[in-house]
């Protein structure tokens, strides 16, 4: 009987564990800023960015190395009858030979033509670019993060939009039956309110699936599993959405000097350069210094294993000289390819800053838009919401037909839709232009 309390208890203690677990989780309201944090954590574009930055610093290491010298053991064991030659003393012996030699090997390039230099140089450039490339993905998941946010945000809002008209139409039903019981109203005003609470039970349905479409966007980018819970935190009512005090120009400027595209493509042209110095190193000679040691033994000499590798110790330096000649234009062909490389880096560069300026063009005008979109769908929505009201007045007192009360209704809604679209367009592109600027984007 204890045995059984013992394992009740540990079960229960287990469950209340997992279900404040559970309830912490489903609890948790998730903010652009946490959203944003988790992702440059987790999300796997950003992940592989850092990979390919680890493999240049790897190739980094790896060609500061070049200047080193190598360094090889030998050894082996040989068996031969009948003619041959020994392969210590190198005489011509009709003998069964038993031989050992081991060695040790090393060269060191000392001049290539400046290649080892470049080359180095070259995987510098590329791990400084690797850097900057991971920088520019952190960003591209920033500005999906927010847009996905603000979707979700607007589709939020648009469930309350829908709800609240499903409510008022549903009320207006009813209004409408009990018109129609004492004969106020023909048959098809009736059938007509029915069919508009019908639709807007449709528009609600159809709001929140949107929302969690855009939810499993976000989602996504957090690389949250299908189980995670995802609630999004609001954003303060009494934001500014009409405040726009920015030169475009000086927004360009510093994007130009902050964003990590625009750093990516300058080094691009630095690195092709240095592509350039290697190939035309491949002109010039190279000088090879290299060294060995190495003793064995044979059969044939009756001297001991231990004297002979004593007596056959050997040392050798050299140095080599290779000078290029004629390689079938094959340096040649590699100078004008990266000469060529060079032109097209730099024009890669400047479409890069094409696109820096479309963008931040793009975003100032339609902040602008969307600031005046604010203004005038604001002023829409308080005149279609009095509309509304009134028309709800003349409904009940019998003057305004259901026809025309779902017309104002229907203006009402769709006046709401447009302000929320621009309010939420209007924190997109002033938000972009804080991040052109090297602002950090916050709600």
């Amino acid at each position: 009987m204890r045995l059984y309390i013992i394992i009740a208890s540990l079960l229960f203690v287990q469950f209340t564990v997992a279900q404040e677990a559970s309830d912490n989780s489903m609890s948790k309201i998730w903010s652009l800023e946490d959203c944003i944090n988790y992702a440059l954590e987790n999300n796997i574009t950003v992940k592989e960015a850092s990979l390919n930055k680890s493999i240049a610093e790897v190739s980094y290491s790896k060609a500061k190395s070049s200047r080193l010298p190598n360094l090889f053991g030998s050894a082996s064991q040989s068996f031969s009858s009948g003619n041959a030659i020994d392969p210590i003393t190198s005489d011509y012996v009709t003998d069964q030979i038993n031989s050992t030699n081991v060695g040790l090997n090393s060269s060191m390039t000392l001049f290539q033509g400046n290649q080892l230099n470049n080359q180095i140089k070259q995987n510098e450039l590329l791990l400084e670019q690797s850097i900057f490339q991971e920088e520019v993905e952190k960003n591209n998941i920033v500005l999906n993060i927010l847009e996905a946010y603000l979707q979700a945000l607007y589709s939020k809002e648009s469930i309350t939009i829908a709800e609240n008209n499903l409510e008022a139409s549903e009320k207006e039903v009813i209004r409408a039956k009990q018109r129609l019981d004492v004969g106020t109203i023909a048959l098809s005003d009736y059938t007509e309110a029915q069919s508009q609470a019908a639709t807007n039970k449709y528009n609600v349905i159809a709001a929140k699936n949107n929302y969690q479409q855009y939810i499993i966007s976000l989602k996504q980018l957090l690389e949250l599993t299908p189980v995670d819970e995802l609630e999004i935190e609001t954003i303060d009512d009494n934001l500014d959405l009409v405040n726009l005090e920015l030169n475009k120009y000086e927004v360009y400027n510093n994007a130009l000097g902050i964003l990590p595209e625009i750093k990516a493509s300058e080094l691009n042209v630095a690195v092709n350069e240095k592509e350039l110095d290697i190939a035309k190193g491949a002109y010039l000679p190279t000088l090879t210094l290299s060294g060995s040691l190495g003793s064995g033994y044979t059969s044939i000499n009756d001297d001991t294993f231990s004297d002979q590798f004593d007596f056959n110790f050997n040392q050798k330096l050299g140095l080599s000289l290779n000078i290029p000649i004629f390689n079938r234009y094959q340096t040649k062909a590699a100078v004008q390819t990266a000469t060529i490389n060079i032109e097209k880096a730099e024009i890669q560069k400047q479409s890069t800053e094409k696109a820096v300026y479309k963008k931040v063009e793009t975003a100032y005008q339609n902040a602008l838009s969307a600031q005046e979109q604010v203004l005038a769908s604001e002023a829409s929505k308080i005149a279609a919401e009095q509309s509304y009201k009134l028309a709800q007045k003349k409904y009940e007192l019998g003057d305004l037909s259901t026809t025309d009360l779902v017309i104002s209704q229907n203006t009402y809604t769709n006046a709401q839709q447009n302000y929320l679209q621009a309010k939420y367009l209007n924190i997109l592109y002033h938000q972009l232009l804080q991040f052109y600027q090297g602002n950090d984007i916050k709600l």
